[in-house]
């Protein structure tokens, strides 16, 4: 699995985060997730538990509503969009030591946010967003959009979202999160996050001349295509063929710069072997010697 970190500050609130571990191949794991970040404010429809010692009235859940306020017994609408949990706790300690009782004991747990939903898009099947629960893994928030299409990529990015405008993308290897169950892989995900699936598509690479198939060689985006991986596909060389290759790159709608390369110093690991890309042409002319 590899990283890009776009900024240490989301780098930090991963690292504190933690990684999941899985229980089994494409398990959900049986242990608690980490809470979401500390600095996440409530927004409307995020889905909230209540509960004051001291007034068993007010032990509830209850929604914030499109106003920004929670309705609550005895105090009526708490406004409570743009605070934290322990901000809203601290109004409502506020509201019930000045009208019912001499000391409150108050807690509030977010149990849903869809102020600030998942979104999952690409090759799943039910793609979009998802009300958040606050204590998914990749694993579930992947199970929740209904699956992987099987045209589905090798990796799937996790663009990490804060208020501030920083961004955070981590980048997941689907065989170790699905295939080999690593444990780092099954990342916590956290409100605002957006999940990319990357659809696995078809690349075109042309070769042409003394081949022994020539035309159009159709690779998956996944594969690595290069001009050993080319030739082979195209059935090798004929009787007659040179064994120095002429490739021309694609740039936009044309071709562009040409590169010679030597067949034989390149099957003898004597010179890379050449990434190809999309549209690019290979050329195997004849040899007069």
């Amino acid at each position: 699995m590899r990283r890009r970190r776009r900024s240490l500050l989301l780098a930090c609130l991963a690292l504190a985060a933690g990684a999941v571990p899985l229980v089994a191949q494409g398990a959900s794991p049986a242990v608690p997730t980490p809470a979401p970040a500390a600095g996440y404010r409530l927004g409307p429809k995020d889905l909230l538990r209540i509960r004051v010692f001291e007034v068993p009235e007010l032990n509830v859940e209850s929604r914030v509503s499109e106003t920004g306020g929670v309705s609550l017994p005895l105090i009526g609408d708490v406004p409570a969009a743009g605070l934290t949990e322990s901000e809203f706790e601290a109004r409502l300690k506020r509201l019930l030591e000045a009208r019912y009782v001499n000391r409150a004991s108050v807690s509030v747990e977010i149990l849903e946010f869809r102020s600030r939903p998942i979104t999952v898009i690409g090759a799943v099947k039910a793609p979009g967003n998802l009300a958040f629960p606050g204590r998914w893994t990749l694993l579930d928030a992947l199970a929740a959009a209904g699956g992987l299409l099987d045209s589905h990529g090798d990796l799937v990015y996790v663009l990490r979202r804060a208020e501030n405008g920083l961004t955070d993308q981590i980048e997941i290897g689907l065989d170790d999160l699905m295939v080999r169950g690593d444990p780092e892989a099954n990342v916590p995900i956290h409100a605002n996050d957006l999940i990319n699936v990357p659809a696995r598509v078809d690349v075109s690479v042309y070769c042409l001349g003394e081949v022994r198939s020539p035309g159009a060689i159709v690779f998956r985006s996944t594969d690595r295509i290069t001009l050993l991986a080319v030739l082979a596909r195209a059935g090798g060389f004929t009787e007659r063929a040179s064994k120095k290759v002429q490739v021309k790159k694609r740039a936009g709608d044309s071709l562009g710069r040409e590169v010679v390369v030597d067949y034989r110093r390149v099957l003898a690991g004597k010179e890379p072997d050449l990434e190809l890309e999309e549209g690019d042409v290979v050329v195997v002319k004849e040899s007069f010697f």
